[in-house]
C-alpha cells in the first residue's frame, strides 16, 4: 500500500503486522466489512516475529492447531512446525483476504493523540524512506506490536566481552554470513530459543555445542507430528479436522497446566523421570534440569521429538550449569573456575520487553502512564479512549487469546453503530482494588520490565485470566455492555441532540 497522505482517515488503524495484526485485520473484514482499516507497519515486510528471528532451527512451541488462527486451517505437516512455514502461512492469510493490500511498510508509529471533542485519534508515524513524520486520524486504535523491542535484544554486560577473539551473536539479530561448520559454539541461556538453538547449530555442523545456563528450565520432549490430527483431517476435511483438533488441543494445554499449577510435586516428578530417561549418563538430570520454580510459573520449554536430548546423547551437544566469571580471548571463565573454549559465543539471554510499541501516548493534551492504568479484559486500558490491544497467553498459544480480543472489539464496534455511539473507555470505579503487574510471570524478560507495564485488579473484569474458558464467557458469551465500560453518543448525534 503507498505511503500516508495528511488527509487519510480510518474507521480502525492497527499498528502492526504481525500474527496480531493480520488477524485484527481478518476479523475487522469478516465482521465489520463497512470499515475502513490501516495497518502501519514498521519494517519492510510482515510476519512479525516469524520475519524477524532467523536463527537457525526457529520454530513454535505451541502446536500450530492452537497457534495458527481459526478461521485458517493449518494443514502443514508438522503439529511444532519450522518459522519459515508459519511465517510462509501467515501471509498466505494476508494475501487470500487481501490483507497485505491494507499494509503500509516502512511507517514506525511514534506518538498517538486522543481528541476527545472530535473522538478520533492523530497518529504521528516516521517514514523510514526519508525520515518524515507523516500522520493520519483513526477513530480506534488497536496495538499489535506484540511486547518486545525489535531493534534489540537483551544481552546483559559479561566482563571480559571485549577481549573474546571470536564472534559474539545474539538470536534477534543472526547474521546471515555466520558459518558454524566446525565451529565450537557455546550458547547461553536456558529458555526456549536456547534448546532451539542447540540442536540446529549441531545440524549445521558444528564441531561441538554447549549449553551454559545459570539455572535450569523445563524442557520437554513433544511429537513433532499429531497423528490424531491427520487422521482427523483425513476423515472430516481440513476445517472440521482442524477444528476438532484445535478443541483437542486446548482441553490437553489447559489440564496440563491447571495439574502442574495444582499438583507441582507431582508435575515435578513426572517432568523429571521423563527428562532423565532421554538423557545420557554423564547429564544429571537433579543438576541441569531441575529448576528451583514449579512447573509452568515459567513457561514450559518443547522440544519436538526430543531434538535436544538427542544431540546430548551423540555428543555433538553438552550443557553446563555455572555462572560466568569473565569472557576470554578463547572462550568463558566459569565462576567454578573451569573453562570453556569457543569460537562463537551466542547470548540467547532473551528479550527486552515493550509494551505497545514504545507509542507516546496522550489524551486531551495530557500524557497517558500507562503504568497507572488497569487493563480491563485483557485487551483495553482504564482512561484511555476507543484503544484496545492483543497480548496473548503466556501459559498457551498466543493466537488463542487474539481471536478472543479480536472477535470482542468487533461486537464492541457493531454495538456502537446500532446505537449511534462514538466512544468507549473503561473506567475504574474502585481506587482501592487490589492490583498486581499485568504480566504476573516469573520468566526474567518480565520481571525486568515490571515497572513499565500497565496493572491489573483482582477481580473481573480487571482480571487478566490466562484462562481461555474464562475468557470465552468473558470475551465472545457475555454482552458487551458492563458497568466498567463506559459509551459516548457519537460527534454528530450529540451536535443533533444539542440543536433538539
Amino acid at each position: 500500500m503507498s505511503s500516508l497522505t495528511a488527509t487519510d482517515h480510518v474507521d480502525v488503524l492497527i499498528v502492526g503486522a504481525g500474527l496480531s495484526g493480520i488477524g485484527t485485520a481478518w476479523h475487522l473484514q469478516d465482521k465489520q466489512p463497512g470499515k475502513t482499516y490501516a495497518i502501519l507497519e514498521a519494517r519492510d515486510s510482515s510476519g512479525g516475529t516469524w520475519d524477524l528471528f532467523r536463527y537457525p532451527g526457529i520454530r513454535s512451541d505451541s502446536d500450530l492447531s492452537t497457534f495458527a488462527y481459526a478461521f485458517k486451517p493449518w494443514t502443514g505437516e508438522k503439529a511444532i512446525a519450522d518459522g519459515p512455514d508459519i511465517l510462509r502461512y501467515l501471509r498466505d492469510t494476508a494475501a487470500d483476504a487481501g490483507i497485505d493490500q491494507h499494509i503500509r511498510y516502512g511507517h514506525r508509529v511514534t506518538r498517538a493523540s486522543w481528541s476527545t471533542p472530535e473522538q478520533r485519534w492523530t497518529v504521528e508515524a516516521q517514514r523510514a524512506e526519508d525520515g518524515e513524520t507523516v500522520r493520519m486520524t483513526a477513530s480506534v486504535l488497536f496495538c499489535a506490536s506484540g511486547y518486545y523491542r525489535y531493534d534489540e535484544g537483551y544481552s546483559p554486560t559479561f566482563p571480559g566481552a571485549e577481549d573474546f577473539g571470536g564472534r559474539i551473536v545474539h538470536p534477534q539479530h543472526w547474521p546471515e554470513d555466520l558459518d558454524v561448520t566446525g565451529k565450537k559454539i557455546v550458547v547461553i541461556g536456558s529458555g526456549a530459543t536456547a534448546v532451539t538453538l542447540i540442536p540446529a547449530l549441531a545440524k549445521q555442523g558444528a564441531a561441538k555445542v554447549t549449553q551454559l545456563q545459570r539455572s535450569p528450565s523445563y524442557v520437554m520432549s513433544l511429537p513433532e507430528k499429531d497423528a490424531i490430527a491427520d487422521a482427523l483431517r483425513k476423515v472430516f476435511g481440513d476445517r472440521r479436522g482442524h477444528e476438532l483438533t484445535r478443541r483437542k488441543n486446548i482441553f490437553q494445554q489447559r489440564m496440563l497446566y491447571k495439574f502442574c499449577q495444582k499438583y507441582p510435586d507431582r508435575a515435578r516428578k513426572i517432568i523429571r523421570a521423563l527428562t532423565d530417561k532421554q538423557l545420557p549418563e554423564h547429564i544429571d538430570v537433579d543438576v541441569h534440569f531441575k529448576p528451583k520454580y514449579g512447573p509452568w510459573d515459567q513457561r514450559l520449554c518443547a522440544v519436538p521429538n526430543g531434538d535436544l536430548f538427542r544431540a546430548f546423547r551423540k555428543g555433538t551437544a553438552d550443557i553446563v550449569t555455572d555462572g560466568i566469571e569473565t569472557f576470554t580471548p578463547t572462550g568463558i571463565r566459569l565462576s567454578s573456575g573451569g573453562e570453556l573454549e569457543a569460537d562463537i559465543i551466542v547470548t540467547a539471554t532473551g528479550l527486552n520487553l515493550l509494551l505497545f510499541g514504545g507509542v507516546e501516548a496522550e489524551v486531551d493534551g495530557e500524557v497517558v502512564d500507562v503504568t497507572k492504568a488497569l487493563a480491563y479484559k485483557g485487551m483495553m486500558l482504564s482512561g484511555i479512549p476507543n484503544f484496545a490491544f492483543a497480548i496473548g497467553y503466556t501459559n498457551s498459544s498466543w493466537t488463542l487469546k487474539v481471536d478472543l480480543v479480536c472477535e470482542h472489539l468487533c461486537r464492541v464496534l457493531a454495538h456502537m453503530d446500532a446505537h449511534g455511539l462514538g466512544t468507549f473507555m473503561p473506567v475504574l470505579d474502585d481506587p482501592d482494588m487490589p492490583t498486581r503487574p499485568l504480566l504476573d510471570f516469573s520468566a526474567g524478560y518480565v520481571q525486568r520490565s515490571l515497572h513499565l507495564l500497565p496493572k491489573q485488579g483482582a477481580s473481573a473484569p480487571w482480571h487478566l485470566a490466562m484462562d481461555y474458558n474464562e475468557d470465552v464467557r468473558h470475551l465472545r458469551d457475555q454482552p458487551v455492555t458492563d458497568p466498567a465500560l463506559r459509551f459516548e453518543p457519537a460527534a454528530d448525534r450529540r451536535a443533533v441532540e444539542a440543536v433538539a
